[in-house]
């Protein structure tokens, strides 16, 4: 059950080696918050769909023992957070989208699928098409430095990543380098002026951080996008972000994603539920 009626961060647990990583995102994300952590594991025991995992299913009790031992870590990172627990059957992809429609936030963790797979695996891929709420896929391990950097939406496209990028930037004190795609035969210079537009109204709101506009050709986008998941603290897109730069960002494009990279935050088109309460000085000061 729920912990309380605020939007609660929803963690998905998997037990998959990285998964304690997931665990102390989405505490701290919590925490910034203030709202409540939901731990949510989906036991494949009675699961028959497409997607079963392979080899042996592991027992029930084993599911609620991995919910356990995620709390602790949980609550030892920060103890003043509420945390809560959830054991569900059936599809991963299907029992957390059902919960993106009062989550605050969903985190995950990204499966590692291996050669010539989707570099996120099914229900990351599924989410990051279908969630209702701002979907967090943790990439790597430990504390990320660098610059937050932002898929910049087409002309089309709902601005809501364009406000939340700024918004971490300005939380973070870092840089934002926000990147804008031109394909063969469009006018590079229209591409630039685009950029420049669609930053100019939000730097006035944010006008402490340091902004980068980077209009780079399509063919350019694999190369740009590697360097910045590598030396950049987060990715953040649109959901249902179109066009080659969204492929990419799934790793539909290419043979998977090698680990450690920055976490990817992809925004709903909708306004973007934050779940905020105002936080006191101590829980400001813990996630600053």
């Amino acid at each position: 059950m729920r912990t309380s009626e605020a939007q609660p961060v929803v963690a998905g647990i998997d037990g998959s080696r990285t998964h304690p990583v997931t665990v102390d995102l989405a505490a701290d994300q919590a925490v910034r918050r203030g709202v409540p952590l939901l731990l949510l594991h989906i036991w494949p025991g009675q699961y028959t769909g497409r997607y079963r995992c392979r080899g042996p299913v592991p027992a029930e009790p084993d599911a609620r023992r991995l919910l356990d031992a995620a709390a602790r870590r949980a609550r030892q990172r920060a103890p003043w957070l509420t945390v809560g627990t959830e054991l569900r059957t059936g599809s991963p992809a299907g029992v957390l989208a059902e919960h993106s429609e009062t989550a605050a936030l969903v985190v995950i963790g990204r499966r590692d699928e291996g050669p010539g797979r989707p570099g996120w695996g099914s229900t990351a891929a599924y989410l990051a098409r279908h969630s209702r709420s701002a979907l967090l896929v943790q990439r790597g391990g430990g504390q990320r430095h660098g610059p937050v950097v932002l898929a910049v939406p087409g002309p089309e496209e709902p601005a809501a990543p364009v406000r939340r990028a700024f918004e971490e930037a300005s939380l973070t004190g870092s840089k934002l380098v926000a990147v804008h795609v031109w394909r063969p035969g469009e006018d590079p210079v229209r591409a630039r002026r685009y950029l420049v537009e669609v930053l100019a109204g939000w730097a006035g709101r944010y006008p402490r951080v340091e902004v980068e506009p980077l209009a780079i050709p399509e063919p350019e986008v694999a190369y740009t996008l590697e360097r910045a998941s590598r030396r950049g603290r987060l990715l953040v897109a649109g959901i249902r972000h179109r066009g080659h730069l969204g492929d990419l960002l799934l790793g539909t494009a290419g043979n998977g994603t090698p680990t450690g990279l920055s976490p990817v935050l992809m925004i709903p088109p909708g306004p973007a539920r934050t779940g905020r309460t105002a936080l006191s000085p101590r829980t400001a000061r813990a996630v600053s």
